[in-house]
């Protein structure tokens, strides 16, 4: 059985190795990105490239989105040479980023009217699984969509997940980040305050990493804050995007999240203090120089 043909657009570091795994699989690609090197990168493997959203989009099975921002995400498919306007009949869309899902669930239902339809399906692990074909990945959308892309899917991920209707992909990964950058804002002010109350930085990590507040994201934050070592590998201005999403998301629900917005308060704060190129647990240094009256 042939593979399908998949259209990707969103060259950067995790959808670019995404492309690489897929190629080193034997599928064909047509690819865009802003970012001609990233392009000429995928074409040199023997990609084809596309001028627009709507040539890619009529001459491929699956189009396949890793792109920033929900706006993004709206810009590629509504835009006069978008999505939108070429998708095919049958086709599918598959959106990797972290979006909105109240933007997602809109999407797919212009997408339905076309006859195409949507998965989301937000990734987790890192670029270098991407390469490997070892990703988390969180699918949601029609079980018949989801049924006819999982062998792609299967190709990417080391564990998928099949979550049900459209947009509890990009639901669940909204919570799993509020709840893990919540997390490293805590830890990291936690660090700083032992820091300024002259508790030895180590020992506390020493006590609290033997009982049961102890993770994956302790050990990233003392990491920085102990051992000068940036590690975790995700930036103080893409947790402030996903904390603002989980925040629209809330209000959508009709309900509130105090906890949401402390954290996304700090991290705010930290990217207006121009550390958003920083890995989160850089925000301890911010955490480090607040005084009373900040």
């Amino acid at each position: 059985m042939s593979k399908p043909v998949i259209g990707f657009i969103g060259l950067g570091l995790m959808g670019g190795n995404m492309v690489e795994n897929l190629q080193n699989k034997g599928y064909d690609l047509v690819v865009m990105d802003l970012n001609q090197d990233a392009v000429d990168t995928c074409v040199q493997r023997g990609a084809k490239s596309a001028a627009s959203a709507a040539e890619l989009a009529a001459s491929v099975d699956i189009i396949m989105l890793c792109l920033t921002t929900s706006k993004i995400v709206e810009s590629i498919i509504y835009a006069d040479d978008g999505i939108l306007a070429g998708i095919k009949s049958g086709s599918v869309l598959v959106d990797f980023g972290t979006s909105i899902p109240s933007s997602t669930r809109k999407i797919g239902e212009d997408l339905a009217k076309k006859g195409a339809g949507m998965i989301d399906a937000p990734l987790g692990r890192t670029p270098a699984h991407a390469k490997e074909g070892k990703l988390n990945i969180m699918a949601a959308g029609d079980e018949n969509t989801f049924d006819k892309v999982k062998p792609v899917l299967d190709d990417q991920g080391e564990n998928i997940f099949y979550l049900g209707q459209l947009g509890a992909g990009h639901t669940t990964k909204l919570i799993n980040n509020f709840m893990g950058m919540t997390t490293v804002c805590t830890m990291s002010q936690a660090f700083a305050v032992a820091d300024m109350a002259g508790v030895d930085k180590q020992q506390l990590f020493d006590i609290m990493f033997s009982g049961p507040s102890s993770s994956p994201f302790m050990q990233f934050c003392k990491n920085y804050a102990v051992d000068n070592v940036s590690d975790l590998g995700f930036s103080i201005a893409n947790a402030n995007k996903d904390l603002g999403y989980f925040l629209a998301m809330v209000n959508d629900l009709d309900t509130a999240s105090p906890i949401a917005e402390g954290s996304s308060s700090n991290l705010q704060a930290a990217f207006d203090a121009g550390m958003g190129n920083g890995n989160v647990p850089e925000i301890y240094d911010y955490f480090r120089s607040l005084t009373k009256q900040q």
